[in-house]
Formats: structure tokens, C-alpha cells, sequence
């Protein structure tokens, strides 16, 4: 405000307005004040004889917040009631529905949050503040920033504003509380918030038009501040739809959402970015909506190619299409590509990240550099080709090494495809895996999708076929491939015969097979009438269950024999046929077979396949003596039909049966006793368990020439994990439980660290077999320092492990403890 000697018309205004504040402040005649607020309004230049402008201009810049304030003091239920009708509150609202919007919404916020809660001040300040936004009024509050480009600037104004205007729903849900409006909760005003955004935008690019410069950094500062405030899906769900259309035909509306997102903070611009990357429906709109920014701003390219691809894993497949797709669209972005790619490779093959990643992030690094290999070309890779075939050979080798399939399977997928676009001259890859909705998807990545199209509106292309399915014939289908149309056949056809049905029929075998065990050894080693070998085969394991005592003594000999067996035939079900008739003798006698089986799994010049073999045999042999009151089926006699094949469902498995018994202790855990077992009846396993056990525990830390379970052969420790958890488990009721359960706790702590995740699984089961094994009251009198070591060890998992198995298995484990000890320990007292 000027002096005393300034512009007489300045004068007249402020003393117009310092009489009308007097007015208002002691008159209660309603017609008087009335007439005193009409004659303002001509400074709002909104009545029939509106004053000068450089008046109007006045009133806005010094007097307008003060008379507003002045408004807002006189606010009362007798005020208004001074007319009939509503008419003073109506001219009353006029002044902040009309007038200068900054400086009314910060008024208005200023009077919300300072009346008293609740008061009748609070609600009509709010009920006014709600028609403010539905007027629009929000829009106007932005558009004035973008006008005062020229002008001073008035940063701390700015500041308040900004934090005003994105903080609306926190202020008014903090002052307001149970009476809060429905337009102030944060779903429906930053929807509104974004239509504001886009007026104010139309009046920039309106005002560009006319040629009158104009800055968007007060819009650019709101949509940052929204998003770090976690809104990008209220608002860029308003926002991305309308600029994806006005910028389809227009390069101002595209130079316009440039600029908005590059004078976005630095702070805010990864909010930003991912809101628009996830709410774009493809590259081409996200480039049309970006531009060259990752060109431009250090941030957003650090934001675009390692924050988004690296560090974050979240984000769906059409996402990270709609990324790497806007990367490619540009001759000056494709080197960023190309060297994502060159990042990605490398990251993909690092031992510790695949060891330490978890395994969704693991998919999500695959499935970027299946994408950036769809969008380059061979020419582009030329130059960089021997250090990317560097990064993938040492890849494929660091996941064919882990012992989780999944892992493995992405090393295959991605070596395959990966190769054949490096090095497409060189010899193919080509794995055996298992087909799932996974693979299937990423295979789909690998081929290249329009450019103009949408990752979303893209069908999945046909996925190549790949080596794991060799054996898969059409003509096995009965279909019209089966024959020929040029074919002879109808010449000599036999149509009008009626099939025989011998769908019941057995194979009639020139060589029977023998009745005696003592038999089966020798027709197993010795024999060379390969009908003899496989009738013996398909017979031994009812023969052991019904000659008990004939099989004790030849028991050893036996099992070494099916240990060594070697399929000769192609007889269906081999795998199978081999592991049931093992698992028999070793159940018909214990003792011996275990002692057997244990010396040989540490013993040298056995393949780690074999190894294994005694791992499964020796855990489905004590699942069957733990239950004896199982009733077996009767042995089959001869083949009826292609046996089970090895890994599929018929051949047990045994992680999942024991996983799943698990499951069902635990629930009768919170029901019963401490230590109760699941059955009255007398456990076989009671008098053998030590024998299975201890030998398999003993020497795993003693590296042999051909096997190291601490180094390489991690696979076999993590199956050795999971055997003796489940041997742990099984020994339920048994004398010798209490030892096992100190002996493999202590197992568990020296191998508590380490870097597989299969391994690291097979440890947190154990630990659960330990607490549902061992009764409770033994438990804590025998162990308890083991039980405390191995709580902290679990939380500690529970919250840091990168492996999601692990995490949930610890948690069950430590809701076990928690179970334990609220049964053992008295309640609290009343």
C-alpha cells in the first residue's frame, strides 16, 4: 500500500472500502448493508456501472483479502437473517465465488481452519468451499499462476497455494472429521482436481494461440505434489485419457504436456513417471504425452531405465512393454535401449542376484530383456555382441546351477531366445521344460509387436515350439491327418468289418515270471530274455510284500541291484516300477536296507541322481512304516498299461505329502495335547527312526572327490534338507525324537545362511518338524537354548529373506512357537 500521497483515485478506493468495513461492522440495518456490499461489487466489475479498471485492479491487489476477512468475522445466524430469503448470504457468497480465486480459496482456507469445531462458522465456510469447487473456481486459482509468468514472482504465495491445493482433502477431514463433505475425500476431489488441471491447461494453450506467453510450472508443481502424495491413479486417471486424445492431432497440445512434466521437481518426477508409464494404454501414447525427456532430464532417464526395470518389480507385463516401447520409438532413445539391454544381461546372469532376487523380480528382469530384444535388431546388436553372448552364457550357467526349477526354466527361455537374436548364425539352443501360462508369456515377448499398436490391444502371438515337446504326434488324435487324401488306402478298406474291442486284453509273454524273490536278483543281473527282465520287474514288488522272510535274506543284495538298475527295455513306468519295489524292501527290512542306503549316499561313484533316488526311497519308506494302519492295495501283477512316468503326479511326492501332513499337525496342534501323535496305533517307524536319520546328518560337511553338499551340489543338500525334515516329522511318538530334534536344530544353524533358497526352505521346514514332533513340555526342558536361537533366526527371515517361500514358511514356524508356549505357560493372572 502507497503512502499518503498517492493517486486520488487510489484514494477513493481504499476509503470506499474502509467506510463500507465500518458500515459493516456497526450497522445491523440489513438494507443498509445490503447496499453497502452492492456498491463493492462494482470493483468485481461485475454490475451494470463497473469501475475503472485500474480501480478493479486496486481493490484485487491490496483490499480484496482483507474485506473477505472482514466478510468472514461478521458470519453469524443473525447476520444473515438481517434479510428475508437468503438474499445477504447470497450477495455474501458472491464475494468469494466471484472475486480474485487465490486469494478467496486461501481465505476460505484460512477461516476453515481457524473457526471453532464444531460451529456453525466451520460448516458454512465448508458448504461455501465445496461451491467454490463445483464453480470451477479451482481452475481459476491455477490459471492466474500460469498468467503471472511476467510479473514479480511471489514464491511463498505460490508455496501456500501449492500446499492448499493438494493438501485440501488432509485439512478438511482433519477440521471437518464425522461432518466432512463427500466432494473433500480424496477419491472424488482429486478426480475434480484433474479436470481443473486440464482447464487450466486449455486456457494455456488458448492464450499460446493469441500469442500471449504463458508458464505451466504451477500446474507441473501440482501434478508432482499429487503424485508423491500417492494420487497418480485419481488424477492421471483423469488426466492421461483427455491428453492422449488432444494430442493425437496436435503438436502444441504435445509441446504443452511436454513442458508440464519437465518443470515437475526432481523430487516428484519418479511419482510422475511411473503414474504416466502405468496409465498410458502403450509406447506411442507415451511418447506423444513425454516426448525426448529421458534426452532431457537426468532424472527421468535415471527414473525410466534403471529405477522402472531394476530396482522396482511391480509393474504388469503391458507396463513394461509401454516403457521399453516408448525407448524404442526414437532414434535418439534407442541407444538408451541398447544399453538397458546391455544392463539387464548382465544382472540376469549375476550369481548373487540370482541367489538373492527374489523370484518375481527374477521373472520381471527376464521379461525386459525378452521385450528389448523384440525391439532391436540384428544390425543394432552387431556391435555389442560379444559382450552380450559374455553376460547370457554366464547367465544360463548361474540358473542351470540353482536348484529351483523355476529358475532354471527362466535360464532356458531366455537363453533360447536371447541367442538365436545375438548370435543367429551360430547353432540353436533348445532345452526341455515344462510349458506353463509363464512361459508361454514370455515366449510370446520375444516376437515384436506393431509399432502403432498397444501392448493391450495386441493379440499374443503364436509361440514357437519348442524342444520340450518332441514326442507330440497329430496322428495320434484319429483325426483326418492320420491318412492322406491321395492315399491307396480306400482300395483295399475295411470299413464295412466291425472292430473287436480287446481293450481288455492282457500281452500274452512267451517267459513268466518268476515266483520266488531269490529269483528276481538273478533275473534282474543275469538274465538276457528282456520279456523275463521286464515280467520281473512288474512282479517284484508284490513277491516282497508277500515273502517277508524271503526277502530279509537277500535284502542288501536286492536293493543294491534296484539302486544300480539301469532301464534296458523301454518298459513304461521303469522309474516308477524301480522306486516301488525298493521302497518295499526297505520297508519289509529296515534296518539293514537303511544302513545300506545311507553308507551308499556318501559313498563315491554314485551319480547325483542316484543319490536322490536314496533320498525319496528312504522318506517314502518311513512314511510307510509311520503308518501302519494304511491299508496297501494288492501289488499288479503284470502291466495294464503305461506305467507312471518319472516326476508326474502318480509317483508321489513326497515335499508336498509331507508339506501337507504338516499343514494338518498344525491345525490339531491348537486342539489337543503338547506332543500328541495323529493315531493311537503303534509307529513301525518307533525302533528304525535312528537309523534313517543319524547316518544321513553325520558326514554332509565331508567333500568327497565326486560330491561337495556345501559347494556345488546344492541341489542334493537342499533335497538332504527336505529328506531329514521329513524323517524328523515321521518320528513323531518315537523314543528317539527328542535327539533327532537337537541334532537337526543344530544342522539348521550351521546352514541358517545360506545363499540358496531352496536349501534355505528346507531348513524352516525342518525347524516346524522339530516343533510338531517333539513334545512340548520336552521341548523347552531339553532345548530351550536352541529354541531361542532359532526364534530370532526366524523373525529375522520372516522380515529380510528375499525368497516369499521363505518368509511364509518362517512365519508359520514362529506362529508354531508362539503356539507352544501359550499352551505350557499359565495365564496371566486376573
Amino acid at each position: 500500500m502507497k503512502s499518503g500521497g498517492m493517486d486520488p483515485v487510489l484514494s477513493t478506493v481504499r476509503l470506499t472500502v474502509r467506510e463500507a468495513v465500518h458500515t459493516l461492522s456497526s450497522s445491523e440495518d440489513g438494507g443498509c448493508i445490503f447496499s453497502t456490499l452492492g456498491s463493492l461489487k462494482r470493483y468485481l466489475g461485475e454490475t451494470e456501472n463497473p469501475a475503472l479498471p485500474e480501480e478493479q485492479e486496486e481493490f484485487a491487489r491490496i483490499h480484496f483479502s482483507t474485506f473477505l476477512r472482514c466478510l468472514v468475522g461478521k458470519l453469524s445466524p443473525d447476520w444473515l437473517e438481517l434479510l428475508p430469503d437468503g438474499q445477504l448470504e447470497e450477495l455474501w457468497a458472491s464475494f468469494f465465488l466471484e472475486g480474485p480465486a487465490d486469494q478467496a480459496f486461501l481465505v476460505l482456507m484460512e477461516a476453515i481452519e481457524g473457526a471453532a469445531s464444531p460451529s456453525f462458522r466451520l460448516m458454512k465456510m465448508a458448504r461455501l468451499l465445496a461451491r467454490f469447487l463445483s464453480a470451477g473456481r479451482m481452475a481459476a486459482v491455477m490459471e492466474g499462476q500460469c498468467r503471472q509468468q511476467m510479473e514479480p514472482a511471489f514464491p511463498l504465495l505460490q508455496e501456500t497455494l501449492l500446499s492448499k491445493v493438494v493438501g485440501l482433502p488432509d485439512h478438511l477431514g482433519n477440521r471437518l472429521q464425522r461432518e466432512n463433505l463427500a466432494g473433500f475425500f480424496p477419491q472424488n476431489y482429486f478426480p475434480l482436481l484433474g479436470e481443473e488441471l486440464l482447464r487450466a491447461l486449455q486456457v494455456v494453450v488458448e492464450s499460446l494461440r493469441g500469442g500471449l506467453d504463458c508458464s505451466v510450472s504451477f500446474l507441473s508443481q501440482v501434478l508432482g505434489k499429487a503424485c508423491v502424495h500417492g494420487r497418480q491413479k485419481e488424477l492421471l486417471g483423469v488426466l492421461v485419457p483427455r491428453l492422449t486424445a488432444l494430442t493425437q492431432g496436435s503438436c502444441l497440445w504435445q509441446r504443452v504436456c511436454w513442458r508440464l512434466v519437465e518443470r515437475v521437481p526432481d523430487r516428484a518426477m519418479e511419482a510422475v513417471l511411473t503414474g504416466l508409464v502405468e496409465a498410458a494404454s502403450g509406447p506411442e501414447v507415451l511418447s506423444r504425452l513425454l516426448g525426448n525427456l529421458v534426452m532431457k532430464s537426468k532424472k527421468a532417464q535415471f527414473v525410466m531405465t534403471r529405477k522402472l526395470l531394476f530396482l522396482q518389480y511391480r509393474y504388469t507385463t503391458p507396463v513394461l512393454q509401454s516403457l521399453l516401447g516408448y525407448l524404442a520409438m526414437d532414434s535418439q532413445r534407442r541407444p538408451l535401449l541398447i544399453q538397458a539391454l546391455k544392463e539387464l544381461l548382465e544382472t540376469w546372469g549375476s550369481s548373487s542376484a540370482i541367489r538373492h532376487a527374489p523370484l518375481a523380480q527374477q521373472h520381471y528382469i527376464s521379461k525386459a530383456i525378452l521385450v528389448c530384444l523384440a525391439h532391436l535388431g540384428e544390425a543394432e546388436l552387431q556391435d555389442c555382441r560379444d559382450e552380450l553372448l559374455a553376460s547370457l552364457m554366464a547367465g544360463v550357467q548361474s540358473h542351470l546351477d540353482s536348484s529351483l526349477p523355476a529358475v532354471r526354466r527362466l535360464g532356458m527361455i531366455v537363453a533360447e531366445v536371447a541367442s538365436a537374436q545375438i548370435h543367429p548364425e551360430g547353432p540353436p539352443l533348445r532345452f526341455q521344460y515344462e510349458e506353463d501360462e509363464l512361459t508361454r508369456e514370455l515366449l510370446a515377448l520375444a516376437t515384436p509387436q506393431p509399432a502403432a499398436n498397444s501392448p493391450s490391444e495386441a493379440g499374443p502371438p503364436v509361440a514357437p515350439v519348442t524342444a520340450e515337446t518332441p514326442n507330440k504326434e497329430t496322428v495320434s488324435s484319429g483325426g483326418p491327418q492320420a491318412q492322406s487324401e491321395g492315399s491307396d488306402s480306400e482300395l483295399d478298406s475295411d470299413d464295412e468289418f466291425v472292430p473287436y474291442d480287446m481293450s481288455g486284453d492282457t500281452e500274452l509273454r512267451s517267459s513268466k515270471a518268476p515266483v520266488y524273490v531269490r529269483d528276481c536278483v538273478e533275473a534282474l543281473t543275469t538274465s538276457e530274455n528282456w520279456e523275463r527282465w521286464e515280467a520281473t520287474l512288474w512282479a517284484l514288488e508284490g513277491l516282497i510284500f508277500r515273502s517277508p522272510a524271503a526277502t530279509q535274506e537277500v535284502s542288501v543284495e536286492l536293493a543294491k541291484v534296484l539302486l544300480h538298475l539301469e532301464e534296458k527295455t523301454g518298459v513304461a513306468g521303469f522309474e516308477g516300477l524301480r522306486q516301488r519295489a525298493l521302497v518295499a524292501v526297505t520297508v519289509t527290512d529296515p534296518v539293514r536296507v537303511a544302513e545300506y542306503l545311507t553308507t551308499q549316499f556318501y559313498a563315491l561313484n554314485y551319480s547325483l541322481r542316484q543319490r536322490m533316488d536314496i533320498l525319496d526311497v528312504l522318506t517314502l519308506a518311513a512314511q510307510e512304516l509311520s503308518q501302519p494302519w494304511r491299508r496297501r492295495k494288492p501289488p499288479q501283477q503284470g502291466p495294464p498299461g503305461p506305467g507312471p512316468q518319472p516326476g508326474s503326479p502318480a509317483t508321489p511326492a513326497w515335499r508336498a505329502v509331507v508339506e501337507e501332513r504338516i499343514r494338518s499337525k498344525t491345525r490339531r496342534v491348537s486342539k489337543g495335547s503338547a506332543g500328541q501323535g495323529p493315531a493311537a496305533d503303534p509307529n513301525k517307524f518307533n525302533s528304525v527312526a535312528g537309523y534313517f536319520f543319524f547316518p544321513l546328518i553325520q558326514h554332509f560337511d565331508r567333500p568327497l572327490v565326486t560330491f561337495d553338499l556345501l559347494g556345488d551340489d546344492q541341489l542334493v543338500l537342499g533335497r538332504l534338507v527336505h529328506t531329514l525334515g521329513a524323517l524328523m516329522y515321521l518320528s513323531v511318538n518315537t523314543m528317539v525324537a527328542v535327539p533327532m530334534g537337537k541334532a537337526l536344530l543344530e544342522f539348521v544353524w550351521v546352514l541358517r545362511f545360506h545363499g540358496d533358497a531352496y536349501v534355505r526352505q528346507g531348513l524352516l521346514s525342518a525347524v516346524s518338524s522339530v516343533l510338531l514332533s517333539v513334545p512340548a513340555e520336552q521341548l523347552l526342558a531339553d532345548l530351550p537354548d536352541e529354541l531361542l536361537e532359532a526364534q530370532s533366526w526366524l523373525a529375522d527371515v520372516a522380515q529380510k529373506d528375499p525368497d516369499e517361500d521363505c518368509r511364509t514358511l518362517a512365519i508359520k514356524a514362529l506362529l508354531l512357537l508362539e503356539k507352544l508356549r501359550d499352551k505350557l505357560l499359565p495365564p496371566p493372572p486376573p
